[in-house]
């Protein structure tokens, strides 16, 4: 069933797709990276600056490969040295880009020339045709144009599964020889997609050209940022995650262009002539901004596809309404809400945030519902009252050391970061009451209540600290909101340096209302204890009222998963299996959970929580 749509049609797998990305950025100032592609080329010489064409050796360019390979696997920096390593490692890719120019796979042409081919591809492998176009919408991009009125729920769109590029149509391609052999690509489906991408766009009898030649040549994801745009990103939170995708990205170029080089299994892929940096940064980017999971032909797990056509629609505030039809085999969407003829139809993407957006998307949403950013709170091992204190949160399911996420609508904080607050803030004897105390299992179900405060005094304490704690984080930023709408407004802004800055001041937004929220909060329960108000008592009867209730801050604390979790732990593990959340190839992770990854893992639940979680590193050369 959709979820929130009334559709009742039991033939539909539970499984949901969230997002594909053709929008780069709906802002006022966008201006799109030209869609021309250039004659197809595959020429190994290149033009030097005198004019001479200048051969680049095997051996050159191993050595170079080689050493980006061992730049981007080495100890992570130093706290502060981050944007030096990026430095070192953005150089040695542009010497590398350098050498490399004129030998990528580009098609003659325009992007849009190739939309009737796709089109007519499509309904000539059973897809749903009428009822839309493909249009150019402007600072939005392309997207789909109805071309008759179309009806809210109503099924408009389905891709059968043979159109669609998976983990399992790789396998079946020229890349399963490598990939039975490769445990990275076992573990990582989103570079297989990457790869599978580049291989079937080298060869000029597969079956996916019509989709491949309609895609963008370039994206507007951080890996095609300037070095100054990224700069413009320093001391956000975002910025880490911008940098890990770069390194990433790198070493997995470096790693596979050795492999394909040198393993047998890859003798006969086309990449062997030309497998450049750029190549690999656009079939990275085209699937990071498309790919979502389905189910396996079995049924029995998720894997990660490419879904063509869909993934023209862009994105808009709503419901999931993708949905995939196991009877038939295939994707359908129903639509979002009525549309009248030659209107944009738009579909949801999933609670993402604008960092993610502009991270993993390419765009930055204006009215985005989600919009969040990260703290990481934790009691200090340290503290006289941390045994107590632990006990009561684990108790509440929650860790004693946690990230937890800001919103930008109100309330600002969620169930789980109030309980985590109330209990970081109790005293020995309140501590007591909730571990020892009369109903103190009952007690622990009010830690995320809002209507139910451990004390006057405790909710003045969380929220003297959440108001310090914002304010505080605000004046690590270099620039101030008012400079950065400044900034916006300048005519000459490039379309990338206004999402960094868009993004950094969105940050900003959000910890600036967090604060005013927490003195609004801080004086209304100054109030409260001035009047000697009295604090309202949960009562055993109350529990029906919280299991019921449809508000997030009134939920039983330990009836709910914990949305927000370490770094390591992603966001809204269910959502993203369900709704498709993405696959990142920008954020390192521990080597624990690289290995784990690598290893066989056979439950669907944990591989797809792992996915959502974002991208598992390629491992060092010389590890197992």
């Amino acid at each position: 069933m959709y979820p929130g749509n009334g559709n009742s049609n039991q033939k539909h797998g539970s499984l949901k797709v969230g997002s594909g990305s053709e929008r780069s950025c709906c802002c006022h100032f966008h201006s799109r990276p030209s869609d021309t592609m250039g004659k197809k080329s595959r020429v190994k010489t290149q033009k030097s600056g005198s004019g001479a064409n200048t051969v680049v050796s095997p051996k050159e360019m191993m050595n170079l490969i080689s050493e980006l390979l061992q730049k981007c696997s080495s100890a992570a920096p130093s706290a502060g040295k981050e944007w030096e390593e990026y430095i070192q490692i953005r150089s040695l890719v542009e010497r590398i880009r350098k050498k490399q120019k004129g030998l990528s796979t580009v098609f003659e042409g325009n992007r849009e020339d190739y939309f009737p081919d796709l089109m007519s591809w499509a309904q000539e492998n059973g897809a749903s045709c009428n009822g839309f176009t493909v249009a150019n919408f402007g600072t939005e991009g392309y997207g789909l144009r109805a071309t008759r009125d179309i009806k809210a729920e109503e099924l408009f769109l389905w891709i059968p599964r043979k159109m669609l590029m998976t983990v399992e149509s790789a396998q079946n391609s020229l890349l399963g020889p490598l990939y039975g052999q490769d445990r990275i690509m076992q573990a990582m489906g989103n570079v297989t997609l990457a790869l599978h991408l580049l291989c079937e766009r080298a060869s000029p009898s597969s079956f996916w050209l019509p989709y491949i030649r309609s895609l963008p040549q370039g994206y507007d994801t951080p890996l095609y940022y300037q070095q100054d745009d990224v700069q413009l990103l320093l001391g956000t939170q975002a910025v880490q995650d911008v940098l890990s995708q770069y390194k990433n990205s790198a070493r997995q170029y470096a790693y596979f262009y050795k492999l394909v080089q040198t393993h047998p299994a890859a003798s006969k892929l086309p990449l062997k002539d030309s497998f450049t940096f750029d190549d690999y940064r656009w079939a990275v980017s085209s699937v990071m901004t498309r790919q979502n999971q389905i189910p396996t032909e079995d049924g029995s797990r998720v894997t990660l596809a490419l879904i063509p056509l869909w993934d023209m629609c862009n994105h808009t505030n709503g419901l999931i309404t993708t949905g995939y039809n196991l009877e038939d085999d295939r994707c359908e969407c129903v639509a979002l809400q009525d549309y009248k003829e030659n209107e944009q139809i738009y579909i949801f993407y999933g609670t993402r945030s604008n960092a993610e957006f502009v991270i993993h998307n390419g765009f930055f949403f204006q009215d985005n519902a989600h919009d969040r950013v990260k703290i990481k709170l934790g009691i200090s091992k340290s503290e006289r009252l941390y045994a107590m204190k632990a006990e009561v949160l684990a108790r509440a399911g929650i860790p004693a050391s946690c990230v937890f996420a800001l919103h930008c609508n109100e309330p600002p904080i969620s169930a789980q970061l109030l309980a985590f607050l109330r209990v970081f803030c109790m005293t020995e004897e309140e501590l007591k009451d909730y571990l020892l105390g009369d109903g103190a299992i009952n007690k622990i179900f009010t830690l995320g209540n809002s209507e139910f405060p451990v004390s006057w005094e405790n909710e003045i304490k969380l929220w003297t600290f959440l108001e310090n704690r914002a304010a505080l984080l605000l004046k690590t930023y270099k620039t101030t909101s008012e400079d950065d709408r400044s900034f916006l407004e300048k005519p000459d802004l490039s379309l990338h340096s206004g999402l960094a800055i868009q993004l950094r001041l969105a940050e900003k937004q959000i910890l600036e209302k967090v604060s005013a929220s927490g003195r609004d909060k801080r004086l209304h329960f100054q109030k409260k204890l001035e009047e000697g108000a009295p604090l309202p008592h949960f009562e055993e009867s109350d529990i029906a009222l919280l299991e019921n209730s449809d508000s997030d801050a009134k939920l039983p604390i330990i009836l709910r998963k914990l949305e927000e979790g370490e770094e390591g732990a992603g966001l809204q593990v269910g959502e993203a299996l369900l709704n498709g959340e993405k696959v990142g190839f920008g954020t390192e992770e521990s080597q624990e959970v690289s290995r784990d990854v690598a290893s066989d893992r056979t439950s669907p639940m944990e591989a797809s929580e792992l996915g959502a979680i974002r991208t598992e590193d390629i491992p060092k050369e010389n590890s197992e």
